[in-house]
Order: C-alpha cells, then structure tokens, then sequence
C-alpha cells in the first residue's frame, strides 16, 4: 500500500547499466547487459511507489525473463533514496468506502499486488533485489519475494501497514513466517517499526549488507556469477526450495526426484558431468 516513510539521505547508486533514450525517461527501466536483466524503478520523487501501470509493466518483464534464453539472471533496484515505497494509489485510485462493492477489495489485491509478487516468485531465472533504500508494504514483500537480497546501509524495512489500519497485502503473511517464522513476523507486521538493513540481515531477510556506493558492483558480481551458472539447473532447483515450504516429504522427495530427472536431459548438467570427469571449469550455455 502507498507509505511515505520519514527517510534518511540514501546515496544514488553508481554505475547504472547503459539505457536507451526511451528508457530513461520511463518509470521503469529496463536493460539487458552480460545476460542480466536490470529492471530500475524510476519515480524517486515518490520513494519509486509502484503506479498500476508500472505494476503491469513489471509483470511483463518478469514474463518476458522466464521466456526469454538471452536473460539468465535478473537484478531489481531503484532509483534515488527509496527502493520501494509501496504500491501508490493516490489520485482517485480507490472509491469511497461507501461506493464499493463486496469483493471489489479482494480483486485489486488478487490481481494487483498478488500478481506481482507471483511474477518474482515464479520467474524461471534468478532474481535478485538490490534494495538501495527504504522498503516499505508492498515494496518490502518485493524485495523478500526475490531469491537473494542485498542491501545498502541506508535501507529500510518497514510493515507499514498497520499504521494505516491496513492488513498487509502482497503475500506478506505468507513471506514473512516463512523467513523469520510466526512470532517475528507477527512483531514486525503488529509494530511496524522500520528495520534497518544490518537487522534485517540479522533476522535473515537479507544476505549481505554492503556500503551504499557497492551496492551495484555487488549486485553485478552476483547476478553475472549466476548469469554463467546451469540456468535450467537454477531454475529447478528454485522451484524445489519454494515449493518444499509448503509440501510435506513424500511430495517434496517426489518433486526432487522428477527435477534430477527433468535436468539430467539438459547440455548443462551433461556439461557438468563431462567437465568433473575431464577435471576442467564447466562452461554453461544456459540450455
């Protein structure tokens, strides 16, 4: 939901990939360099709340990676102080209380924030957030429901919803207990106090901290190790970890089993045989 958390100066992040003339001026940009996908959100007047438009957008991009063999790994940020400041529904978004109908609540969620959320979880290659700044509501699950986290000093993480009446939305409730387990995330969702980056590293939402003016070359180094890894490999193995958390073991052994076998067929894993036996580095094509 839409926040403006009181925010500390957070500096920009350096070193951004190469944009078209188009690009730069969208509110989400986009660039593909070294099989990386960059996606930026770009309204740092707002903290980079997300518009429904650029919520679509985002969808479509997340798409376009899973389909695309050209991508094979995918890095998230944003632009200015802000990584994410929610979803922004201001200007007319939303009817009085008393205009709306049962159930209309229910489907912007479902098809608004849920959607988005299940675009970062189900995309077939690697996400990574590089969360530059301040994270909050719908921007903190964001940044959770990518695969690996990295975070500025300066970043914040803040279940901003409760100090709007709100219950959290975005699959948070469902992230959350499965991160830092039911009491944490109850104190978290219940305060709404901001969590800075080195606690949220602590309570293992995070995987590393890093100076703000590091943030990108550790995003970059992360994404392109990954970007030059067993990409149907990864993408099997990612599937298998956030489905266990909802299987119990016979499902889960099943799941694994199926995965070995579906691998095995791929030129990277015969890559990877042939290299271990010829003791030389395995060179992955993605297929």
């Amino acid at each position: 939901m839409t926040s403006s958390p009181e925010e500390s100066s957070t500096p920009e992040i350096p070193e951004e990939p190469e944009k078209s003339a188009d690009a730069s001026e969208s509110l989400v940009l986009h660039a593909t360099d070294n099989h990386v996908s960059w996606i930026t959100l770009n309204r740092p007047e707002t903290l980079n709340a997300i518009t429904p438009d650029q919520r679509e957008h985002l969808i479509q991009l997340f798409s376009d990676a899973s389909a695309d063999p050209a991508v094979r790994a995918v890095v998230l940020t944003g632009t200015g102080r802000g990584f994410c400041a929610g979803a922004d529904l201001r200007g007319g978004a939303g009817q009085a209380a008393g205009e709306r109908v049962a159930g209309d609540v229910a489907r912007v969620v479902r098809l608004g924030a849920q959607r988005l959320i299940a675009a970062v979880l189900d995309c077939e290659k690697p996400v990574i957030a590089a969360v530059n700044g301040t994270a909050a509501g719908l921007g903190a699950h964001l940044a959770l429901a990518c695969d690996l986290v990295l975070a500025a000093e300066q970043a914040r993480f803040i279940e901003v919803f409760v100090r709007r009446g709100l219950v959290p939305d975005g699959g948070g409730a469902y992230l959350l207990p499965r991160l830092v387990g039911p009491q944490r995330a109850k104190e978290l969702m219940f305060f709404g106090d901001a969590l800075t980056a080195p606690n949220a590293e602590r309570l293992g939402l995070v995987n590393r901290v890093v100076p703000a003016d590091d943030l990108h070359k550790t995003a970059r180094e992360w994404a392109e190790r990954l970007a030059a890894g067993p990409t149907r490999t990864l993408a099997l193995t990612k599937q298998l970890v956030n489905a266990s958390l909802d299987s119990d073991r016979a499902t889960a052994f099943a799941a694994e089993a199926t995965a070995q076998e579906i691998n095995m067929t791929t030129s990277d894993a015969r890559e990877g045989v042939a290299s271990f036996v010829e003791r030389r580095s395995p060179h992955y094509s993605g297929s």
